[in-house]
């Protein structure tokens, strides 16, 4: 009989989990680290596929291939069945989270000489936010991939309930709040008698890609040429830039799919038109030069950096030397206001499913990388200001509840 193992399949990072004498152990699928980037890289040269931090490495160094990360997002729409020529290979996205999948598999089976046909797979209480269709198309995708990774049997768990139940014992009822990269997630439970009771779970597609995509469409993308005008081709008068190519740009899963001959002379033509011609020189400068994922992690960086209360550069030096806008910390708090004050509504609405007031929450559990955003964490504050705060296992304690649920099936 083949061994069980969580999987936390994030949109930013990913883990994995066993069980071992009742506690639950991380499987290090990257030596020295508990989650590897849920990236990948195919690489033109070498004619294969890398992931992790080994592909960000290839595409910080310029390899010719195709970077992709976010792919969770896709999961559920008609993009993820679409195929598409990667040099030599014609994959649909599903197949590429395939062979991520099945690369978890076989480094944990390397480190842990078992093998894994068993999987507590986390997924997010709502794929998409509102539509139902959707969602369960979403679950469908992920769980086809992961039979074709090799996987036999596959149990699907809420993210936070999962954190829930690595939580343990805490005074009352306690709220997991799990920000991931691209959704929100929030659990109610309490602890009775050694046993964790799930109360009401709830969960929003909003998360950290989603802040970065609304930082770079407020610092960067301007500079690129969005909100510019450009001059008719024929006649007088002026129209606007059109918008669509810069929110697809500043968002991380559809960078990879802007780069070809088509959109590169869609950009040209704009740059020729364009009333400023150097803001979409820039702009053609990132297709031509295929660096959007490397404005993305800029941005990415600066937002980490000026979440510590002081301004941080977005170094767009591959854009134009010497190109590099201040983001402050209360820059980023306005900037990601909006989508803070959408955390607090969930919590509220979570709060509603359960019937109880938020008086009856006693602690609050941050997870996921995001939560670490102080504009998030004061709306949840505020919104529960009775509630104890607790951040510990923010990249893990999903996957270390994963390995505690494969103990259920046993």
């Amino acid at each position: 009989m083949s061994s069980a193992i969580g999987i936390d399949f994030g949109t930013s990072n990913t883990a994995a989990a066993i069980l071992t004498d009742g506690r639950s152990r991380i499987v290090p699928l990257e030596a020295g680290q508990e989650t590897l980037p849920t990236a990948i890289f195919l690489d033109y040269g070498a004619r294969h596929t890398v992931f992790g931090s080994a592909a960000v490495r290839s595409m910080i160094d310029g390899k010719e291939g195709r970077f992709m990360r976010a792919l969770k997002s896709i999961l559920g729409t008609p993009l993820a069945r679409e195929r598409r020529q990667f040099l030599n290979r014609r994959l649909t996205l599903l197949e590429i989270i395939t062979e991520f999948l099945a690369e978890i598999r076989e480094r944990a089976e390397a480190a842990e000489g078992v093998s894994f046909r068993r999987v507590a797979a986390g997924r997010p209480v709502r794929f998409h936010s509102a539509d139902p269709c959707r969602n369960a198309q979403a679950e469908a995708d992920l769980k086809e991939c992961y039979h074709a990774a090799g996987f036999d049997e596959i149990r699907f768990v809420n993210e936070p309930e999962a954190a829930a139940r690595a939580a343990g014992p805490g005074r009352g009822i306690g709220l997991i709040v799990d920000i991931g990269g691209g959704t929100s997630d929030f659990t109610l439970f309490e602890s009775r008698g050694g046993a964790v009771q799930i109360l009401a779970s709830h969960g929003i597609r909003l998360g950290g890609t989603d802040f970065d995509k609304a930082l770079s469409l407020e610092k960067v993308m301007p500079l690129l040429g969005l909100g510019g005008a450009l001059r008719n081709e024929i006649g007088p008068g002026l129209h606007d830039v059109p918008r669509a190519l810069f929110h697809d740009l500043a968002g991380w899963e559809k960078i990879a799919f802007l780069y070809g001959p088509a959109t590169l002379r869609n950009v040209k033509g704009m740059a020729r038109l364009a009333v400023e011609p150097q803001r979409l020189n820039r702009l053609v400068r990132v297709i031509e030069n295929e660096i959007g994922h490397d404005v993305a992690f800029a941005v990415e960086a600066a937002k980490i950096g000026a979440n510590g209360g002081t301004e941080a550069g977005i170094d767009l030096g591959l854009v134009e030397q010497g190109l590099r806008p201040v983001l402050t910390a209360t820059e980023l708090v306005c900037a990601l206001h909006p989508s803070a004050r959408s955390i607090r509504t969930a919590v509220g609405e979570v709060l509603a499913l359960a019937g109880i007031g938020g008086d009856r929450v006693g602690r609050v559990i941050f997870v996921g990388g995001s939560s670490l955003l102080s504009g998030i964490e004061a709306e949840v504050r505020a919104a529960l200001p009775g509630a104890g705060v607790e951040r510990s296992d923010v990249f893990t304690a999903v996957v270390r509840g994963l390995a505690l649920c494969t103990a259920d099936a046993d």
